[in-house]
């Protein structure tokens, strides 16, 4: 996979769904044996999202995908997946910053998130980007680290 990680980050398209889905599977799928279940978002109505303007996409081709869902006092970051060709490239770093300035936009103060406590890069990750972690909850077969940034 050839990728180009300096485009801009865009509202994703009908025509970006496969890539959306492609991207997110290779993102998430190395969890599937360490927590046991298949991730949350493996499992999205990614057609859905995108038609609900939730969906943000980097890279031709895409290499990098967010999943944001404002609510009233705050932005929910669904989802982020990287592929891992395009590793190690600042491509989830450029998607992080983008969280920020998309929640500005909407005049929300606070970002949220959560991640599988399995998921143990995240714990080293999400807070040197100003998230605090404020609680671990188990949803169903989830055991997961709730965090939130103030803006």
């Amino acid at each position: 996979m050839t990728q180009d990680t300096t485009d801009a980050i865009r509202p994703a398209t009908a025509a970006d769904v496969p890539a959306v889905k492609a991207v997110t599977d290779a993102a998430y799928h190395p969890y599937i044996e360490r927590i046991g279940v298949v991730p949350v978002p493996m499992e999205a109505d990614h057609a859905a999202d995108v038609a609900a303007g939730r969906v943000y996409v980097t890279g031709d081709p895409v290499v990098g995908v967010l999943v944001l869902v404002p609510h009233e006092d705050h932005l929910f970051l669904d989802s982020i997946a990287v592929h891992p060709e395009a590793a190690g490239h600042g491509v989830g770093r450029r998607l992080l910053a983008f969280v920020d300035v998309r929640a500005r936009e909407l005049g929300l103060a606070e970002v949220r998130l959560y991640t599988n406590a399995m998921m143990w890069e995240n714990q080293r990750l999400y807070p040197r980007y100003g998230y605090e972690m404020v609680e671990r909850r188990v949803d169903g077969p989830y055991d997961r680290y709730h965090y939130k940034k103030s803006l």
